[in-house]
């Protein structure tokens, strides 16, 4: 089992977590502004590669996610109007507010990206400068952006001066522990225009060993007049709470613990405890995905597409392992669908046989 696949299975066998009590109304509830935009909670979705599809978000925002993010989109794949780039930049009916997320290292480039993204309908463009992917960085984007301030901040300022809707950035505390200031980096960001900074605090020669060093982000928040956002270890409200507290920041990015559990965002939005949804409720939600995805990409895309998503959605949540490993390896979408079915099914049945 892999080790992620390991770490889901322990989390979801622990107690739920609960929150503390708060005097008056729970933080990560209100609304917060970046420029002009209003974000409704605190709690946003993070942009995952390869995952935050214009489905994903639409289901990040139906559980509760107060800001919803793309996967990133190159920009010079905007430029040269590849077709399955451009396709990245169609939103749907349920996502607002979102930020589509942008890669590249060339100020023009990066500019005409924003264009595009604000004539998508976008309320944010996202400036990717956290990426640790080398095919990502060798181009000179991503974290690669970091290891020149001075290139970043002509990158900010040129997607800024493009557009009327806010820019925000995605930074690391830089390629390796220690290698430059954070806070001084952001703050020259917010000089050139940014609107909001997420900081995750650990290097890109890191990725996402070790802990996250939210004593870092508490800098960057000290540094900048702008909100901040968090990012890093954070899984349920009282982590978030806590996270917030220490570093004043004003709001959290969810990223890996939402997978398979978009409960979550909504739990944190709401302060409640760590969601614990039948088996039944998780197939349930699965299968609405799978099909909103088939209609996003079509059957035999999805089919290859969704099989990360079963372990996620299924992993430690009782279920037998051989209709899993049967689930990742069934040819067809269809035969995927009626697979989970029968799993729903039967955990239906079993549910009326302890209630009788």
């Amino acid at each position: 089992m892999k080790k992620r696949m390991r770490a889901l299975v322990a989390a979801r066998a622990r107690e739920p977590v609960a929150p503390p009590p708060t005097d008056g109304l729970w933080p990560l509830a209100q609304p917060f502004r970046v420029g002009s935009l209003t974000i409704p909670n605190r709690v946003v979705q993070a942009p995952l590669a390869g995952i935050g599809n214009r489905v994903f978000r639409a289901q990040s925002r139906r559980h509760g996610a107060g800001l919803v993010v793309s996967e990133m989109v190159a920009a010079h794949g905007i430029r040269h109007g590849n077709k399955r780039t451009r396709d990245m930049l169609q939103l749907g009916t349920a996502e607002s507010p979102i930020a589509i997320q942008v890669f590249g290292g060339d100020p023009d480039v990066m500019a005409e990206a924003a264009r595009a993204v604000e004539d998508a309908g976008a309320d944010m463009v996202d400036i990717n400068m956290g990426c640790p992917v080398p095919k990502i960085m060798k181009t000179g984007a991503g974290a690669a952006l970091l290891a020149d301030p001075a290139k970043g901040e002509a990158v900010v300022r040129a997607m800024a001066d493009a557009v009327r809707i806010p820019v925000s950035v995605k930074m690391r505390r830089g390629l390796r522990p220690g290698d430059m200031d954070p806070a001084e980096v952001a703050r020259r960001f917010e000089g050139a225009g940014a609107a909001l900074i997420t900081i995750h605090p650990r290097a890109a020669a890191e990725e996402y060993a070790g802990t996250a060093d939210h004593s870092i982000s508490a800098r960057v928040v000290d540094a900048v007049d702008v909100p901040v956002v968090i990012s890093g270890d954070i899984t349920d409200a009282a982590d978030a709470l806590d996270a917030l507290g220490m570093t004043g920041a004003a709001a959290v990015m969810i990223g890996r613990a939402a997978l398979g559990n978009p409960w979550a965002l909504g739990a944190i939005a709401r302060g409640e405890q760590d969601p614990r949804p039948t088996a039944g409720e998780v197939i349930g939600e699965l299968q609405h995905f799978a099909r909103d995805i088939a209609d996003l990409m079509g059957d035999e895309r999805a089919c290859h597409y969704l099989r990360k998503f079963h372990s996620w959605y299924l992993a430690g949540r009782g279920l037998p392992e051989h209709e899993l490993q049967a689930l990742m390896e069934d040819a067809t979408l269809d035969e995927a669908l009626a697979r989970l079915g029968a799993m729903r099914a039967a955990q239906s049945a079993t549910a009326g046989d302890a209630a009788a």
